[in-house]
């Protein structure tokens, strides 16, 4: 006698007969061709049953996720900016996940958009939160003496850090962008001598080349963010946002950039290499990974404690009911789950 799991037989499930009528209906509909098969995995079947468990705790940035995840820096300074931020402040406390708000330059010029950034009360104390800034923010400050407001800022929203964006294009193409004349390396060391809080350092698109990478990951920095080419390029956002012209005629600078799988490959030589110099050990992989297929393969690449952090992916579905994000983020670690258990990556 057969035994039939009926456990996932939910209400919504057709019956037996008219499910297999449903299958001949659809087989010539379902066809896939083998050029379409993802080329990055091995596809083992044969060896677990289908996953139950949740996640083990994974231990970053100090504290406990309980998936892979990081929602990468959205926005501030608008009223839907406050809905989508508190959208995803109540996703990260359900499903345990850690979080970079989007620039938090409104905060310096006053507290009007205070509330956006508030998001504290709704993680609670064991999520992850880091607030953001630009190195131009951070270079003026220092210059006109005035780096204690970089601690009143992070402390004003119960931040664990500082996210540090570098994104000398992005300014460049900015009709209205500053320019800034330090290198991050030096304003980023500076904020290290003077601060005990974790620091952050991330692109904000186009990502980096190995040699930015190879000096920031000597650098006691609590974790580097890729921000690959890939995803949301703001170069060419702000280059969209150009009403006069002159930000089209860099138009060729917005095509250059590393993916992060191209970052994956930087990051694991340079630690080869280094070995004993390295003092940054922790990564959030980011940019255009969009969905958990591309975030289980980038993280079980790299040779290093890693997430992966999603943006836009999140702001289409943070932007209106709660329900709408909760059942995607639900269904990506769903993913990540069966994913774990049935494929193994190429190397």
């Amino acid at each position: 006698m057969v035994l039939l799991n009926a456990s996932h037989q939910g209400p919504h499930a057709q019956p037996l007969e008219e499910r297999k009528s449903a299958h001949i209906d659809l087989a010539f509909a379902s066809q896939t061709p083998g050029i379409h098969s993802d080329k990055r995995f091995f596809y083992e079947p044969a060896l677990a049953g289908h996953p139950q468990e949740a996640f083990p705790p994974i231990p970053f940035l100090g504290k406990e996720f309980r998936a892979p995840i990081w929602i990468s820096s959205m926005t501030g300074g608008t009223e839907m900016a406050r809905t989508i931020n508190k959208n995803l402040a109540r996703a990260c406390k359900e499903f345990g996940l850690g979080m970079g708000l989007g620039s938090c330059r409104p905060l310096l010029e006053g507290r009007e958009r205070f509330a956006d950034f508030d998001l504290r009360p709704l993680l609670g104390d064991d999520r992850p939160f880091y607030a953001n800034l630009g190195v131009a923010q951070l270079e003026e400050l220092f210059l006109a003496n005035q780096s204690g407001r970089i601690a009143e800022l992070v402390n004003s929203i119960q931040a664990d850090g500082l996210i540090v964006h570098i994104n000398p294009m992005q300014e460049w193409f900015q009709p209205e962008g500053d320019r800034y004349y330090m290198s991050p390396l030096e304003i980023i060391s500076r904020l290290l001598d003077a601060f005990t809080f974790p620091i952050i350092v991330k692109e904000v698109g186009q990502g980096m080349g190995p040699e930015s990478l190879r000096a920031l990951l000597k650098m006691p920095i609590a974790a580097l963010d890729f921000g690959a080419y890939g995803g949301t390029n703001f170069s060419k956002l702000e280059m969209l946002r150009d009403t006069n012209g002159r930000a089209t005629q860099f138009e060729p600078l917005i095509y250059v950039g590393h993916t992060a799988d191209e970052m994956v490959g930087f990051v694991n030589r340079i630690i080869e290499e280094e070995k004993e110099n390295i003092a940054c050990k922790q990564v959030i992989i980011s940019g255009g990974v969009n969905s958990f297929l591309d975030g289980f393969y980038l993280t079980e690449k790299l040779n290093t404690p890693s997430v992966y952090g999603q943006a836009s992916a999140f702001l289409k579905q943070a932007t209106g009911d709660y329900e709408t994000l909760q059942s995607y983020v639900e269904a990506q670690i769903d993913g990540l789950r069966v994913a774990k258990r049935f494929l193994k990556i190429k190397s």
